[in-house]
């Protein structure tokens, strides 16, 4: 990478932050560090996985991925979304000694992305992409939100005014927020929606008074590991989860790819070619098993961090690796862990029933920003086959759809079937005109954040979309 050295933020991008100093990088670190924080702990908090594994697989996970991609691409590794579905259908109620099983799904569908890096490596981005259009990804994301909608209901009625207040807060950083605000609106409608809910009551901090100030971050019977270890496996449930699971990943690679082409966007170098998704790819997969493996959430590359570059123009990855080192510092401190699990669930409501509902709307934008053509009967057919069958298996009495095989029952949630049948139907079907755009880092992909980070000027806007025209 280049070497641009100015100390001064704001006049150009920096590419080596040691010409700011150690302070400033710290600062710039922690900074970082707090942009992720707020969607990163609510994924355990939603599912019922450790806050304190999570944050450490985090910290753990980007370093990981620096690594792999030769310590060039600035990006976080934070707890994906998408997989709060996979979770929530093997452990509806955030059973711990069902989560494990859960984990070990997520495990399996991070070895995806080796696949697809391997493909990407062999043939190239764009004969594969040609399988995993957004007439797929699309509608497998609506579904995915839309699969979740009713828990964040069911927690926001526990007390709707500590729900709205939540929600209250989101909207008004994500409309009218500047700068950092616009950037960490979850973690400011958690903190809000937290104080209320602290003043007028409603939390028994027990818990945190209890919580020791250091220990360890993984409980062995939580990881997949302990799965074994207490000698009474469930082969029908490992199986189950495995197919419930792993098709998630076909929408989350695909967030992956638009992430990256986000981000070199942002930082003007063209990741996708250098160091290559092959590489990133494979980075993401592989810190998302061994955080399953471990009992923490799969990790994604994270839209709020790469705000967070777009706002101080420091591109430097060394800071993003101060934040992912401060991450595994804090994970080691339990009390705090503890207040996060304490939160209300009416708080959880409220940033669900927004972030669930802004998960679907992703996938409608990603359909409308790639121009799907709805005038052809065969996206029509893929795209409500996708929909019908995610969201009709899902609420339907069973939940899923099972067969057995000897003495194993194998089951598959209802986005298990609508993946499955949508990737082959687009497949086999004549009319597919989707080309990705290998050379030029375009948003080929979706992301699951709710808030990018930037507020671009109306001039600005206009400039990025001419450029985009012209791309």
């Amino acid at each position: 990478m280049s070497s641009v050295k100015k100390s001064k933020i704001g006049e150009q991008p920096i590419y080596d932050a040691r010409a700011l100093g150690a302070p400033k990088m710290m600062l710039l670190g922690l900074q970082h560090m707090f942009a992720m924080f707020g969607a990163t702990v609510l994924v355990p908090v939603l599912t019922g996985l450790s806050v304190s594994t999570t944050l450490l697989f985090a910290g753990i996970g980007t370093l990981m991925f620096h690594a792999i991609t030769k310590k060039k691409v600035p990006a976080f590794l934070g707890s994906s979304f998408a997989f709060i579905a996979g979770y929530a259908a093997i452990a509806p109620d955030g059973e711990k000694e069902l989560l494990p099983y859960a984990c070990f799904g997520v495990a399996v569908a991070g070895l995806m992305y080796l696949v697809l890096a391997g493909l990407f490596k062999a043939f190239g981005a764009r004969k594969v992409m040609k399988y995993f259009p957004p007439i797929v990804t699309g509608p497998i994301i609506i579904a995915i939100g839309l699969n979740l909608s009713q828990s964040a209901v069911d927690n926001c009625a526990t007390n709707w005014w500590v729900a709205l207040v939540a929600i209250a807060v989101i909207i008004i950083c994500n409309i009218w927020g500047k700068g950092m605000i616009k950037v960490i609106p979850i973690i400011l409608g958690v903190v809000s929606s937290y104080l209320v809910a602290a003043f007028a009551g409603l939390i028994d901090f027990t818990a945190v008074r209890e919580a020791a100030w250091i220990g360890l971050p993984v409980q062995w019977d939580r990881t997949v590991f302990g799965i074994w270890t207490n000698g009474n496996v469930n082969t029908s449930l490992l199986i189950s989860s495995v197919i419930m699971i792993v098709p998630i990943s076909f929408a989350t690679m695909m967030e992956h790819i638009g992430d990256i082409s986000a981000i070199s966007s942002t930082v003007g170098q063209n990741f996708i070619q250098d160091p290559g998704l092959h590489r990133t790819l494979t980075g993401d997969g592989l810190a998302t098993t061994v955080a399953s493996l471990f009992g923490a959430p799969a990790n994604t590359t994270y839209g709020e961090n790469t705000g967070v570059l777009t706002l101080t123009r420091v591109y430097d990855p060394r800071v993003i690796r101060l934040a992912a080192v401060f991450a595994v510092i804090l994970s080691f401190c339990p009390k705090f862990a503890a207040i996060i699990e304490v939160m209300p669930a009416a708080t959880i409501g409220g940033i669900s029933l927004v972030l669930y509902g802004m998960i679907s709307a992703v996938g409608v934008r990603n359909i409308v920003e790639t121009k799907v053509d709805f005038s052809k009967s065969r996206n029509v057919i893929v795209a409500a086959l996708i929909l019908v069958l995610s969201i009709g298996i899902n609420y339907s009495s069973a939940g899923s759809v099972g067969f057995t095989v000897g003495a194993t029952t194998i089951s598959f949630s209802g986005l298990a079937v609508g993946s499955f049948v949508g990737i082959i139907l687009n497949a086999i079907l004549p009319g597919k005109d989707y080309n990705f755009a290998e050379e030029t880092p375009n948003d080929t992909g979706v992301d699951f954040q709710i808030a990018q980070g930037e507020s671009l000027s109306e001039e600005e806007e206009d400039e990025k979309k001419a450029k985009d025209n012209n791309n």
